[in-house]
């Protein structure tokens, strides 16, 4: 398996050297592991020179066990915040590697497990993210779930668990969130080009990245009097476990990822590394205190 601390272009001075398909064919169950994806995803950012713009900060990252909610974590712990991140039972020996990493940086990384579809859990990782870590600076909802599927093919189930991860969840931190969070606080959502442009065979996800954005909007404008900044991600394609596990994706689909990326030009996926800062952009006061109601567009190309 590729190590992804075996960097020769850790030079910031030095064009950036990123994982090219064709990839292995590979398949995953979702929800999907970071551990067992090849070549590894690149979330450690050592081109990347943190400048304590978040020190003292906390931060709750939903699906911080990987994929770019791992860079965000661990760029976050790097500017000097402590963070809470969720994850699935079924993701917990990445939530490990996570938790270890940040660690060692001398930061603190709580490990929230549970479904993000359950009211309860939404509500619990609020209030014990405030009360372990002393207060929330920054919410960021992450997490998502994908499948892709003909129209005719989407179940009940799959549309419910599509709304719940991603819009419902959304939704639901932050109006937990809200009162805990103090002038200066942001909230930050990923959304997606697919909520933008749409995606074949993917109606019910693109829709809830649609919602996404519009509810960053929303929320930027009822919030602006409390000083919380609200604003969003919207990448292409990313490689993480989300891929190998989207049941709609063959192997040899997996393997060709990002290969394809409309307008783009640089014919491959992007890496975490290359989507968290823009989330460490977005959080902190130094760089983008006049920054609200944003859908910040990373493709790798015009959109």
């Amino acid at each position: 398996m590729s190590d992804p601390n075996d960097r020769r272009d850790a030079d910031p001075g030095k064009p950036v050297q990123q994982p090219e398909p064709p990839f292995p064919e590979q398949r995953q169950p979702p929800p999907g592991i970071e551990e067992e994806l090849e070549p590894a995803p690149r979330w450690r950012g050592e081109r990347y020179k943190p400048a304590g713009k978040l020190a003292g900060l906390t931060a709750l990252i939903t699906g911080g066990d990987s994929g770019i909610g791992r860079s965000v974590a661990y760029f976050y712990a790097r500017e000097g915040a402590d963070v809470a991140i969720t994850a699935l039972p079924e993701e917990a020996q990445d939530a490990k590697v996570t938790k270890d990493a940040i660690e060692e940086l001398g930061r603190r990384c709580l490990v929230f497990e549970g479904d993000l579809t359950e009211l309860a859990f939404c509500d619990h990782i609020v209030s014990e993210a405030v009360k372990q870590l002393g207060g929330l600076d920054v919410l960021v909802h992450n997490a998502a779930w994908q499948n892709r599927k003909p129209i005719e093919e989407l179940s009940e189930d799959e549309l419910d668990r599509t709304m719940k991860v991603n819009v419902y969840a959304y939704l639901r931190l932050a109006r937990t969130a809200v009162p805990h969070m103090e002038p200066g606080s942001a909230i930050i959502a990923t959304g997606s080009v697919a909520g933008i442009r749409g995606s074949d065979r993917m109606s019910d996800y693109s829709a809830t990245k649609g919602a996404i954005h519009s509810i960053t909007k929303s929320l930027a404008t009822e919030l602006v009097d409390k000083g919380i900044r609200v604003n969003a991600v919207a990448a292409g394609p990313v490689w993480t476990p989300l891929n190998p596990a989207d049941t709609g994706l063959e192997p040899d689909d997996v393997a060709e990822f990002g290969s394809s990326t409309g307008s783009s030009k640089m014919d491959r996926p992007g890496q975490p590394e290359e989507i968290a800062p823009a989330f460490v952009f977005l959080a902190s006061n130094a760089d983008s205190s006049f920054v609200n109601g944003a859908v910040l567009v990373i493709t790798g190309g015009p959109t």
